[in-house]
């Protein structure tokens, strides 16, 4: 566990993405759950023995398993973007964890099947404004890696947590992307106020003005390449002669290639499917 600014904790400790903490006398905003229910209950125990109040509060920054799955085992108020909690809802009551190859970190860890999904109790659209202690924190809707994608921010202390917005020292989650809105979110973090904050990544923690270029460039090369499918008519599988190429840019050890290799993969094959062959509507009968 790391502590970035006054009160303001992240971890890489348990497997699935970098959970963040706001501790305050007043109680604690949590950022994210991992995904194994036994990781949350630890996570939220190493939490109370902080000092911070009673009252707990658990942002959710999007709906991937990852950050999903581990909600209810909280046992925490949940607050999340309205498309979030409409993803959540829409899901069956249970996970199943059947599909495996979509490269996702949960499907590294054993025993997930058969938990319930936890649901936010608390929603916005824009932004929301949590008066917390001496913090004043925003949650703000940046959609781009996922329809309800949002940052919590804490202004007076200069922070903001991105969640799948950037990635660091691996590929991003593409199935549910939309890029135009993600590079215009990417654009944001390289001026000011953000370019002076800590920028937290759920997927690497702590992030460089380099990294956030780095990002926005990998994302205009991917949907150039996915143009250039289009042009041709390639089906969607054929898409997955672009990811060694793609691959490169990323920085990671020898041994998670197979792994990033399918998670690349398949989000350029939903993300091809749903923006560049789409279903035709149905005429109503």
């Amino acid at each position: 566990m790391q502590e970035i600014e006054n009160g303001i904790y992240i971890t890489d400790e348990y497997p699935g993405i970098t959970l963040g903490a706001l501790v305050d006398p007043q109680g604690t905003i949590m950022v994210d759950a991992p995904p194994h229910p036994d990781d949350g209950r630890a996570w939220t125990g190493t939490i109370r023995g902080m000092g911070g109040g009673a009252n707990r509060l658990l942002a959710v920054l999007d709906s991937h398993p990852d950050r999903a799955i581990g909600l209810r085992a909280m046992d925490t108020p949940i607050i999340a973007h309205d498309l979030t909690a409409r993803i959540l809802e829409d899901r069956p009551a249970v996970f199943k964890g059947q599909n495996t190859e979509t490269g996702a970190e949960w499907e590294l860890s054993d025993g997930l099947s058969g938990i319930r999904w936890g649901k936010p109790s608390l929603t916005f659209t824009k932004q929301a404004i949590i008066e917390w202690g001496e913090q004043t924190c925003y949650l703000e809707h940046h959609p781009g890696p996922a329809p309800g994608a949002s940052w919590l921010l804490v202004p007076e202390l200069a922070v903001v947590f991105v969640g799948d917005t950037l990635t660091v020292g691996q590929p991003p989650f593409m199935a549910d992307a939309d890029i135009d809105p993600w590079v215009d979110a990417l654009d944001l973090l390289l001026v000011k106020p953000y370019k002076d904050y800590l920028i937290v990544s759920s997927r690497g923690g702590l992030v460089e003005q380099d990294m956030i270029r780095e990002m926005r460039r990998f994302l205009k090369e991917a949907q150039r390449r996915l143009g250039r499918y289009d042009e041709r008519g390639a089906e969607p599988e054929e898409t997955a002669g672009t990811v060694d190429n793609l691959l490169t840019r990323f920085d990671f050890p020898a041994e998670r290639k197979d792994f990033y290799t399918r998670r690349l993969a398949h989000g350029l094959r939903q993300y091809y499917v749903k923006h560049f062959r789409p279903e035709p509507e149905q005429e109503p009968e």
